[in-house]
């Protein structure tokens, strides 16, 4: 049966499951850095690595064991005596030390990696658990490929390490393999047919190779398990694993009706997220739950008209519960006239029905050149509508290109009379500046011209400052536009604005 009113403890393991990723590995200052992050995210155990595996990883276990002072302490060991003593030793000075040995349990490992049999390897795996007993008095077992095995013959395992003298004992899904009741239903039987079961802790590790590992996770919970193992970001071998992220605001979420929590702050969840995925050098998907980009981002007209009426409407959990400071009302051209308005007012514009009727239809002529419209383009674009003046750009076409002599062909509505004209130059600009002062008729000199820098991405706005003198006197113009020519002529027509008045 289900156990109720508990705390579930968290079991993480991004250290050593999730490193194993390739290309993903670290030192160990980063290895330092990212176990003083869980301890301040409130994990409860934090497995630090492999030690038997390679001394510097031994070493990075080693100075975890010593700095890390609130959280269980248990690196992995095969249910071999050489990687038990190594572990031992790599954790001795753990305020917290536990030993988390394994061995496989199903036929398919027992047969093809061991080539051994159930009667050897339940042998192995209970003197595997007393010779760790030697060392300390936590100790955890993992029945390597549980998923896969008999729940008859998996039940003996669990008697036999328990009766030996585990604390916990793991039930692992190692390669995803389980459906959720398939794996719920393994966990009841446990508890109904382990007579000692009591005498520990029952613990769940889900792989996410069939994208179950949450849901596999929750259905060991419902029906026992008291530990879940888990990693920030769901990191881990092949799909990876059960993501920390995941089970902890699944189980805040809905506390009312499974009545279980955990000890994890929260408020670090994204913090954290975002240490693993820089010093991992493993970018989080954007639709990844609760801590991907867009996991509290809104971009359709009609999800963003309901968060702005009221947040429940679309958002289960509130971005600052796991430390995001806001929703995020995504500009596109799916976006609609609230979110707009929304942004605009943010930015300190009010506009009247009308004002914002003309200015949504600008707005969607730019999103459909832009995938994305932040602040800096609403400023920009806002700016350029107090820059209209007597002129206005029909037409520009443009042809340009290695060893072709520039040309542009420029339209424009000149205090309401349509002009044309065509022109080449020194390069697409000059080409379209030559051919607009065929147009305009006015001798100007241009002094100045600045394109501003583009850091946001190829599809960004281009950003164009323009000085031009006329009759001693100075003018200058802005122009922004996601093509760097049509920019550019926008800033200089709305310099040649002010002259031709």
């Amino acid at each position: 049966m289900a156990r109720s009113d508990q705390k579930i403890l968290v079991f993480d393991t991004t250290l050593r499951d999730g490193e194993q990723v390739p290309g993903c590995q670290l030192n160990t200052v980063e290895k330092l850095e990212v176990a003083h992050a869980l301890q301040e995210l409130g994990v409860d155990i934090i497995e630090p690595g492999f030690p038997i595996s390679s001394p510097q990883d031994f070493h990075s276990v080693q100075q975890i064991a010593q700095e890390i002072k609130h959280c269980v302490i248990s690196p992995l060991a095969r249910a071999v005596k050489q990687d038990i003593k190594c572990a031992a030793e790599a954790v001795a000075s753990a305020a917290h030390p536990r030993i988390h040995t394994f061995i496989s349990s199903s036929d398919i490992h027992i047969k093809h990696q061991f080539n051994s049999t159930r009667e050897k390897i339940i042998q192995q795996a209970v003197e595997a658990v007393k010779y760790a007993k030697t060392f300390v008095s936590d100790v955890e077992f993992s029945a390597m490929d549980a998923g896969r095995t008999d729940n008859a013959v998996l039940a003996q395992f669990v008697e036999a390490v328990i009766e030996a003298g585990a604390t916990t004992v793991n039930i692992p899904d190692t390669t995803g393999y389980c459906l959720p009741d398939e794996f719920g239903e393994k966990i009841k039987y446990l508890f109904d047919h382990v007579p000692n079961i009591d005498q520990a802790i029952i613990s769940v590790h889900c792989h996410n190779d069939l994208g179950l590992a949450t849901a596999n996770t929750l259905a060991g919970i419902v029906n026992g398990a008291r530990q879940v193992e888990v990693t920030v970001n769901g990191v881990g071998e092949r799909a990876g694993n059960t993501a920390l992220e995941e089970v902890v605001m699944l189980l805040k979420t809905h506390r009312k009706r499974l009545k279980l929590d955990t000890n994890i702050n929260t408020r670090r969840i994204y913090p954290t997220s975002r240490l693993v995925s820089r010093l991992l050098r493993m970018p989080v998907q954007p639709n990844k739950a609760i801590v991907g980009k867009n996991a509290f981002a809104h971009s359709s007209g009609i999800h963003q008209h309901g968060i702005l009426k009221h947040r429940q409407n679309y958002e289960i959990i509130n971005p600052r519960q796991v430390g995001i400071s806001q929703s995020e009302i995504t500009l596109t051209a799916r976006s609609g006239r609230s979110a707009l308005r929304h942004r605009l007012q943010r930015l300190g514009y009010q506009l009247t029905d009308t004002q914002l009727k003309q200015v949504y239809q600008e707005f969607l002529q730019l999103a459909d050149k832009k995938r994305y419209i932040n602040d800096d383009d609403l400023q920009l674009l806002m700016g350029q509508k107090q820059q209209t003046g007597g002129i206005k750009l029909l037409k520009l076409e443009v042809l340009s290109g290695q060893d072709l002599i520039s040309m542009a062909t420029v339209q424009l509505e000149v205090k309401g009379q349509v002009q044309l004209a065509t022109a080449s130059g020194n390069g697409p600009v000059n080409a379209a500046f030559t051919a607009i002062d065929k147009i305009i008729k006015r001798k100007v000199r241009l002094e100045e011209y600045l394109v501003q820098a583009i850091t946001g991405g190829s599809d960004d706005l281009g950003k164009v400052h323009i000085q031009i003198s006329h009759r001693k006197h100075t003018y200058y113009g802005f122009g922004a536009d996601t093509d760097i020519v049509t920019a550019s002529v926008k800033a200089y027509l709305a310099a040649l604005s002010q002259i031709i008045t």
